[in-house]
């Protein structure tokens, strides 16, 4: 009862990314965007999704090449070793941990437009009620019976989700825009575009308001990679396809959104943006609009919207878990499967810490900005990954071989990196609670011998890369010091980043084909013997 079986198809894969990216995602972030970069959001979308395929290609190279179940623990074990894995994983783990509570949050705040019991204001930021926090855990319990019950019954659902969610955005886009279009809304395009301060609130938008987690889905792709057939057209369609195709959808949800705001609403600036009904944006937009057909249709999809993501978000997190437990990292129960070959425990442990992450963090916003600081440091490891593995293992066969590897990986590292960075160094500060915690329980599998001395070594580049993000954002211009101002940021963050890159290739495990054949039998066998 070890061995997860190849059941997935592409079509389901790319579903389940696209259920995974279109979450609670595009029902905030075109109101946290605005707010923080007025029309100047348009913008950060393309930014935010040109670097998010890019990141996506280099996983799609490794997930074809190396498909296991977990993969963002497994691929950094390849190629780094166990101390690379763990703290790469370990960080995972978290980000994807709180991904479901973040879309049950989601569904909440919505709800609370007619259930006010549920939500109440601390501080300015919408926060849970102990009715809400009871809410809270039956809909969490929900997304795990699902997961843990029925395979059929997942992917069943998984395709009405994709149907109902898809038509939807598109009726709110075409509504929106038919009924108001106000041009004099993006007037400020062009100033914007000639200012160093409005540039610097563009890429602020790209991290904090909630554009980066936006895209975040496409990493399903990459975890159920062991459960996938037709891995060559498979991994690159859920993964850089997905992107693509949701990129078209929010830059049409983000400009209808613009477009359809009463000039009123924005009199005293992007920043003090609000309007009634703004705690659900589209549905107090469609309210002011008199659009009540898509008003009532916006309530049902506040709902299965963000639990649909929510419930992919469980199965992926599922995996890393999973994946740490058969490396070694975790207790070896977190790798039982049930009957209906789901790890069922793991599934257990990630609803019960998921429930706690409610507390430190109220509010979506607050629960984004903290995961995306952390989320693209575990997708900055495709690039390196990608790059080392085609050293190490240059004849391993890829279905799917990236074209200019080399520039794309660079860069899509690069890009990480400042992703890291516009978050702010209120949120990367927090981080280091996170790994402080993980490298605790490094240390008590280092006691249990589950670690061999030269995996550490292979990856100790790992140590000045965190401290380097975390001192750079302290001396920079996104709520640092101001030290490094901005504009010179970007130079340091290349200079940073390309050292960085080198220093992790110099560093990589020595594999041979063998050891890498071995391993992928052990961990994704033949479907006969599932």
């Amino acid at each position: 009862m070890g061995q997860l079986s190849r059941r997935i198809s592409p079509g389901t894969l790319f579903m389940l990314s696209m259920n995974g990216i279109i979450g609670s995602g595009w029902l905030f972030a075109p109101l946290y965007a605005a707010k923080i970069a007025g029309p100047g959001a348009i913008f950060s979308w393309m930014i935010g999704g040109f670097a998010a395929i890019l990141v996506a290609l280099t996983f799609a190279e490794l997930s074809t090449m190396l498909p296991v179940a977990g993969g963002t623990a497994h691929i950094p074990q390849l190629s780094h070793g166990q101390f690379a894995s763990f703290v790469l994983s370990w960080i995972a783990w978290i980000t994807a941990l709180m991904l479901a509570p973040i879309e049950v949050q989601a569904v909440l705040q919505y709800a609370s437009l007619f259930f006010p019991s549920l939500m109440h204001e601390v501080a300015g930021t919408p926060t849970l009620t102990i009715w809400g926090y009871i809410w809270a855990g039956i809909l969490m319990i929900s997304l795990c019976l699902v997961n843990i019950m029925s395979y059929r019954g997942l992917m069943r659902f998984n395709f009405i989700l994709f149907v109902f969610k898809f038509s939807v955005i598109l009726l709110t886009i075409f509504a929106i825009l038919h009924t108001r279009f106000n041009t004099a809304n993006f007037s400020g395009l062009t100033s914007l575009a000639l200012s160093p301060q409005g540039w610097q609130s563009v890429l602020s938008a790209v991290a904090t308001g909630g554009i980066v987690l936006a895209f975040n889905g496409f990493k399903s792709g990459v975890e159920l990679a062991g459960e996938t057939r037709k891995l060559a057209i498979a991994i690159p369609l859920s993964t850089a396809g997905s992107v693509i195709a949701c990129l078209l959808l929010y830059i049409g949800l983000q400009v209808c959104f613009i477009g359809a705001l009463d000039p009123a609403s924005i009199k005293n600036g992007w920043q003090n943006l609000n309007y009634t009904g703004d705690i659900g944006p589209f549905v107090g937009l469609a309210a002011a609009l008199g659009l009540v057909w898509l008003l009532k249709l916006l309530y049902v999809n506040s709902v299965i919207s963000p639990l649909g993501a929510g419930l992919i978000y469980v199965t992926a997190t599922a995996r890393i878990l999973y994946a740490m437990s058969r490396i070694g990292y975790v207790p070896k129960f977190l790798s039982h499967l049930n009957n209906q070959r789901f790890p069922v425990w793991a599934i257990v442990v990630n609803f019960v810490l998921g429930m706690l992450s409610f507390l430190p963090l109220p509010g979506w916003q607050a629960m984004v900005n903290f995961l995306v600081s952390a989320m693209v440091i575990t997708y900055a490891m495709g690039p390196i990954a990608l790059m080392c593995l085609r050293l190490s293992l240059p004849e391993k066969e890829r279905p799917f071989r990236l074209p200019f590897a080399n520039s794309i990986c660079m860069f899509a590292f690069y890009c990480c990196n400042l992703f890291s960075y516009w978050t702010g160094w209120e949120t990367i500060s927090k981080l280091g609670i996170v790994l402080f915690v993980g490298l605790v329980l490094f240390s008590i599998s280092c006691m249990r011998g589950k670690v061999k001395v030269a995996e550490i070594k292979t990856g100790l580049w790992i140590i000045p890369y965190l401290l380097g993000v975390i001192v750079i954002s302290y001396l920079g211009a996104f709520g640092g010091q101001n030290v490094i101002p901005f504009g010179w940021d970007f130079l340091v963050i290349a200079i940073f980043s390309f050292g960085i890159f080198n220093l992790a290739i110099k560093s990589r495990t020595v594999l041979n084909s063998d050891e890498v054949a071995d391993f992928l039998v052990s961990e994704s066998m033949a479907l006969e013997h599932g």
